[in-house]
């Protein structure tokens, strides 16, 4: 047995990661487990190379820690699978799947690697790596476009607004299509166009038990329900089919930033604002750093404060109106105006998100953003230690509120009109620590404010059973629970916002 030195390895890129006791597997059939070497069956792993398509990365590789760190976008996750599966097709999935049940071992997929909790890749696990799948294919007469698991909304974006259509999706552009969707997906278009899950037509999924199975309206609806904000717990979406919106290729943007003593105000006129706004109106508020741009006045560069972002997808004269009634209600200390691109809009807060850095978060729900709630987030955001952690908060409304909450699994009440999302974003593991502690106080003063301790899924780094069945509430968990126990009974699809299989006689 090979045993590699630190020498040996290619050192990942993004940040440093230590060594531990890496050996190699290609040849002898072992396999890392919790810092033992821990038997497999005889030529399963051989066997699996011969059938799969893709490349099969192993700590017995050279780029080994590169690779599985280049995985995961938070930096303060450092896991070892044991087997890093980087799939081409929809048979290397079920190859892959089908691995990891013979030899006994986690399943972990990966559709974008963008995800607080890092739950797209564990120790000893088989680690599915979707990213090869990302054809996207647009027929902008049916208003559709069809993408692959591992898709990139950049990907998506660029090809649907080459015809000026565009699918609901989130705020960086280097998330996964795949993750985003499964556990709702918000974004600038929520208001306009709803969720990204609202807005899917079909998929395609492979199961637990390697079967590969379409679902939509008419094929496999009860899997098609449970899809659409349920996450990956039924099993490993391989393709995604979306209607499409008109969208761009231009939208109008306005920032307006208050420092920390008028942002309060600002929020209450803000607040005041959103319902009497048209769906066309996308609203963004955020705690936050100003940052060094060239539109910022050089005193406020990094200065903590307030910034509430308004985007007109529609008609300019309803844009620039929402505009003048916030800014005459509370006066902004600076503010930027200007048209740009809609894929620029979806790429504009990736700097403040970049590859490596390490994140913690937690997020409430919020039917109204009260004066009390108003008070709380005074007191708390001057106390983030990291300039890059901010207080990101979703509005929404609009079409939206207009579906009815049982039509999907999405956990969430279609009445509630804020996602408040708390985000330690650090470049070191002491400024990370000092800012988890200020997300935790921070998010325990709010749930009194809150509906309850459930949360969006997709925004939830420490995920534990209670949070997830308040976060879809009894009767939709038990729901989704007899799903689970239909398509995925062994709870081979556990690293998530799980939802367990229930008990069958």
């Amino acid at each position: 047995m090979e045993v590699l030195t630190q020498d040996a390895l290619t050192r990942c890129p993004l940040r440093s990661l230590p060594l531990r006791n890496i050996v190699t597997t290609a040849s002898t059939g072992l396999a890392w487990k919790g810092g033992t070497v821990a038997e497999v069956p005889g030529g399963a792993l051989s066997s699996f190379r011969g059938r799969f398509g893709g490349r099969v990365v192993t700590a017995g590789d050279a780029d080994y820690d590169a690779v599985r760190a280049a995985c995961v976008w938070n930096g303060d996750i450092d896991r070892r699978p044991w087997v890093i599966a980087q799939a081409t097709s929809t048979a290397d999935v079920v190859a892959a799947v089908g691995l990891a049940r013979e030899v006994g071992r986690d399943v972990a997929v990966r559709g974008g690697g963008h995800n607080f909790s890092g739950s797209c890749i564990a120790d000893d696990a088989v680690m599915i790596d979707l990213g090869g799948l990302c054809d996207v294919h647009v027929d902008p007469v049916a208003r559709r476009a069809v993408c692959g698991g591992g898709t990139r909304w950049s990907q998506l974006d660029a090809a649907t607004q080459e015809h000026g259509l565009a699918v609901p999706g989130g705020f960086i552009s280097h998330t996964g299509v795949g993750g985003l969707t499964l556990g709702g997906g918000v974004g600038w278009l929520s208001r306009k166009a709803g969720l990204s899950c609202d807005n899917l037509v079909s998929v395609e999924v492979v199961t637990a038990e390697g079967a590969v199975v379409r679902a939509s309206a008419e094929d496999n609806p009860d899997l098609f329900w449970g899809v659409r904000g349920g996450g990956g717990n039924f099993g490993v979406v391989t393709s995604f089919e979306f209607q499409l919106h008109e969208v761009g290729p231009m939208v109008l943007f306005a920032l307006s930033f208050w420092d920390l003593d008028h942002g309060p105000a600002a929020l209450r006129a803000a607040r005041d604002q959103v319902p009497h706004l048209p769906d066309d109106v996308a609203v963004f508020f955020a705690g936050l750093n100003a940052p060094p741009a060239p539109f910022v006045p050089e005193q406020y560069r990094g200065a903590t404060g307030y910034a509430v972002l308004l985007v007109g997808l529609g008609p300019a004269d309803a844009h620039a109106r929402a505009v003048a009634a916030l800014r005459e209600a509370a006066p902004p200390t600076f503010a930027f105006d200007t048209p740009l691109p809609y894929v620029e809009l979806q790429k504009m807060f990736d700097e403040s998100a970049p590859w490596g850095i390490r994140g913690y978060e937690k997020a409430v729900y919020l039917d109204e953003l009260t004066d009390a709630v108003i008070e709380v987030i005074a007191r708390h955001l001057p106390n983030k230690a990291s300039p890059m952690s901010f207080m990101p908060t979703f509005v929404l409304g609009g079409n939206f509120a207009r579906h009815a909450d049982n039509e999907s699994a999405f956990g969430g009440r279609r009445q509630t009109r804020y996602v408040l999302n708390i985000a330690a974003v650090a470049p070191t593991a002491e400024l990370l620590e000092a800012d988890r502690a200020w997300v935790r106080a921070f998010w325990s003063d709010l749930v009194p404010h809150a509906a309850g301790v459930g949360s969006y899924v997709n925004f939830m780094a420490d995920i534990d059973q209670d949070r997830v069945i308040a976060s879809y509430g009894p009767e939709k968990y038990e729901r989704l629970s007899q799903l689970k126990a239909k398509y995925d009974p062994g709870n081979v699809f556990h690293l998530n916002a799980n939802i367990r299989p229930a008990a069958t006689v």
